[in-house]
């Protein structure tokens, strides 16, 4: 199987979404998230949006892109290896929203082709709201006429990485992915159906992978900084390892740092095995 560096310049959308608090809610609510902020309609700057809930109008146009560009063989082999959220400004109730895909790389690496797709949603002002690049990495396929570049490993605890300043462990309920996928509106049966996700050779089922990250960035915005209205302008990691479905996750704290964007909090994610999860996590908070 393989992915022809020609799907580059591949586009899908626009697609228009409507954003409404009962949406804005529900994804907070899926990740157990109870501040006023996201949950109070009578607040009076409106309902907030997780950092992380651009994920959710980006997912269709994924879906979009995918089927144009991908075969359905080399789909089925696709993991979510890496995630790169600007945030211009949080989504609000009552934004429509319109979001285009674009693949923006394809290239053969150790594992497999890795493919970066670059989501860009505007306002109905056509001003920028989230821009993301999103890289799949599809295990096994190879890639034609592209470089071989190796991921790095993922670094293991107490190395490279530093020592966690803080470390907190997250239940993941045996209800987590359905609850995600239903509130997140992010539908792919490998989070849901244990026949599925067996026959397409995973252990069990597995929690999203976005999942796991707004996770770890609300224990981020919890230990180190001013909770849900800090203002998150950039969200950034690697992907590397599974989250089953019941289990237990932990982020670590590794440091923050000033820069010239702003203030960046390193973070990362283990799964119960003490695997890492998410690495290279990095949260920047605007000036």
């Amino acid at each position: 199987m393989r992915v022809s560096a020609g799907i580059v310049g591949t586009t899908a959308g626009p697609r228009l979404h409507a954003v409404d608090a009962r949406w804005l809610m529900a994804y907070a609510a899926a990740l157990g998230e109870t501040a006023p902020a996201y949950l109070d309609t009578l607040r009076p700057e409106g309902v907030l949006a997780h950092p992380l809930f651009p994920v959710c109008y980006e997912w269709p146009v994924a879906v979009d892109l995918r089927a144009a560009a991908i075969p359905d063989d080399v789909a089925a082999r696709g993991v979510h290896a890496t995630h790169d959220l600007h945030l211009h400004r949080r989504p609000r109730a009552g934004d429509r929203l319109s979001t285009t895909a674009t693949i923006t790389a394809a290239e053969a690496r150790t594992p497999g082709a890795y493919v970066l797709i670059r989501f860009e949603s505007v306002d109905q002002q056509g001003e920028p709201v989230s821009t993301t690049d999103y890289g799949t990495l599809y295990l096994g396929v190879t890639c034609d006429g592209a470089p071989v570049r190796p991921i790095p490993a993922p670094v293991a605890a107490g190395t490279e990485a530093g020592e966690p300043v803080w470390s907190a462990s997250l239940p993941i309920p045996a209800a987590l992915g359905h609850v995600y996928t239903e509130c997140a509106r992010i539908w792919n049966p490998i989070h849901t159906d244990r026949a599925f996700a067996l026959a397409a050779g995973l252990p069990d089922v597995i929690l999203h992978g976005t999942a796991t990250l707004a996770l770890a960035v609300s224990e981020v915005l919890r230990r180190e900084a001013a909770g849900p209205a800090t203002p998150v302008v950039r969200i950034a990691c690697r992907f590397a390892g599974m989250v089953r479905i019941p289990s237990t996750v932990r982020v670590r704290g590794l440091g923050a740092a000033a820069t010239p964007e702003g203030r960046r909090l390193r973070f990362d994610a283990l799964a119960d095995d003490g695997r890492p999860a998410i690495r290279d996590g990095r949260l920047l908070i605007g000036q």
